[in-house]
């Protein structure tokens, strides 16, 4: 949310404060979309739902609640692959931001032996 009011909604990399963002209006908006998914995919209407999927996918609200609930789980103080944890708001603001598709590129693959 921002301070005008108005739901988070987009590729809005506005200045926000982690805690001032108002998560109800947030987990709305998600499930707002994800609704019209489900309707869309009942009424097998399959254009609509790839672009509901594209716009949930590319939503801010989606990052910011994806990164809350990855942030709030009971595993949060264990670290990723890469070894990081987001404990600061302005680290998972980061990490919303950080949630994009350009630029991606997977670290190699870890070949762990078990013994038989």
């Amino acid at each position: 949310m921002t301070a005008a009011g108005k739901p988070v909604t987009g590729a809005s990399f506005e200045a926000i404060h982690w805690d001032v963002i108002n998560w109800r209006t947030i987990e709305q908006h998600v499930r707002r979309l994800q609704m019209r998914i489900a309707k869309a995919t009942r009424e097998r209407r399959w254009g609509k739902v790839k672009a509901l999927q594209w716009l949930l996918t590319h939503a801010y609200s989606a990052k910011l609640l994806a990164v809350q609930r990855v942030t709030r789980n009971t595993g949060r103080n264990t670290p990723g692959v890469d070894g990081q944890i987001w404990k600061t708001p302005t680290q998972k603001l980061k990490g919303v931001q950080s949630l994009q598709r350009r630029g991606y590129r997977p670290q190699p693959l870890r070949r762990i032996y078990i013994p038989k």
